[in-house]
């Protein structure tokens, strides 16, 4: 079996000279918890970096969604509007505040939420929409926030995944009422763990701070009126964090890089579609998805399978929020259907993608994919 070329290489954005000075400082201080000059200064220069005026640092992208969700405060039973393919902390979210989610297919090109389905699932009980940004691909969010002003919706970006797309020059993240974002460690920028929600709202960024820490009342120490949650990111992790922020533009070269990269030695291949950029968008290509053809006689399973006997990892694409067992336990999306979503949870997948990756590594994923589909 051939040496395996690894997905998501993480070593090399994460240690290197930037980050050991300032994990060295939280450490030789003391400041290695929920408080420090690291969070403040990580909070500061994400929430600038996405042109947004505040910024609350929390432990993951999934309590991000949460604590942006649950500010809000809507009443028990509210709908938000999400896409079917992403992945299930969006599901969670609208869920934990008790809120209803409500599907929309997924355009078949870029992957993100279907605009035109939209519309047609706005109900009285509408509240708000929750638009992902896929893969680095984002959302026409000029559309979506001139039909959100029309009906009175509020609107949470789930830019986890798409970290300095950009919408008509405009970065994903700062587009709507809040936006959230995950640092997870196969993300542009990491902190190992980690999340923050960015907004242009004081009320709404006073509120999230206070979600994120159990709600303590601010002029009395273990009072509270609210339920809250311990969603605090470390000052270890906000000082990677901070390194990682002044290096995010050349991740985002590195990345787009790699993906005109395959592009250029994937484009003759009949059986494949590969990933788009709308005139009016800038894609980071967080990661190279690869969609067979229908012509293509096996599944992205089989196809994984494949490159993984050529020494090429890869990961499966999401399953639709309509087909999660969990979800449809639950009651919801009974008799649903969404195709493009069921489509690419079948026959779509992604290849290595790192910061990492060389182009001779490029090569070898390559021609791994063009030995097997020809």
């Amino acid at each position: 079996m051939a040496e395996q070329l690894n997905l998501i290489p993480v070593s090399e954005p994460l240690i290197d000279g930037n980050v050991l000075p300032l994990v060295r400082e939280c450490v030789e201080t003391g400041w290695i918890s929920s408080d420090g000059r690291f969070i403040h200064e990580f909070e500061h220069k994400w929430s600038s970096f996405c042109n947004v005026e505040y910024g609350v640092a929390v432990s993951s992208g999934t309590a991000a969604l949460q604590i942006a969700v649950s500010a809000l405060r809507l009443e028990h039973g509210s709908e938000i509007i999400m896409p079917s393919w992403t992945i299930i902390s969006c599901a969670i979210a609208i869920l934990e505040a008790g809120c209803i989610p409500v599907l929309v297919d997924c355009d078949p090109d870029t992957w993100c939420m279907n605009l035109d389905e939209v519309e047609n699932r706005v109900s009285p009980r509408t509240r708000a929409v929750m638009p992902v940004h896929m893969l680095g691909h984002p959302v026409d969010m000029r559309r979506l926030i001139a039909f959100a002003k029309e009906r009175d919706l509020f609107i949470i970006e789930d830019a986890a995944e798409s970290h300095g797309a950009e919408v008509a020059g405009c970065r994903v993240g700062g587009l709507g009422d809040m936006g959230c974002f995950s640092f997870y460690a196969n993300k542009i920028v990491t902190t190992g763990e980690g999340g923050m929600v960015v907004t242009n709202n004081r009320e709404f960024a006073d509120r999230l701070r206070s979600l994120r820490n159990l709600c303590f009342d601010q002029n009395r120490r273990f009072f509270h009126t609210e339920i809250g949650h311990n969603y605090r990111l470390t000052n270890l992790q906000a000082a990677v964090g901070v390194a990682q922020v002044e290096r995010v533009d050349a991740h985002i070269r590195k990345k787009r890089w790699m993906a005109a990269s395959y592009r250029e030695r994937l484009k003759e291949l009949r059986h494949l579609a590969l990933p788009v950029e709308r005139e009016w968008a800038k894609n980071v290509y967080w990661m190279y998805g690869l969609v067979l053809g229908d012509s293509v006689p096996f599944d992205a399973a089989e196809f994984s399978r494949r490159l993984r006997e050529q020494g090429v990892d890869t990961r499966p694409f999401f399953l639709g929020m309509h087909e999660q067992p969990v979800l449809r336990a639950r009651g919801l999306f009974e008799g649903e259907a969404y195709p493009v979503s069921e489509r690419l949870a079948r026959r779509g997948l992604y290849i290595p993608s790192g910061l990492t990756l060389t182009e001779s590594q490029i090569d070898r994923v390559c021609e791994a994919i063009s030995r097997i589909l020809n």
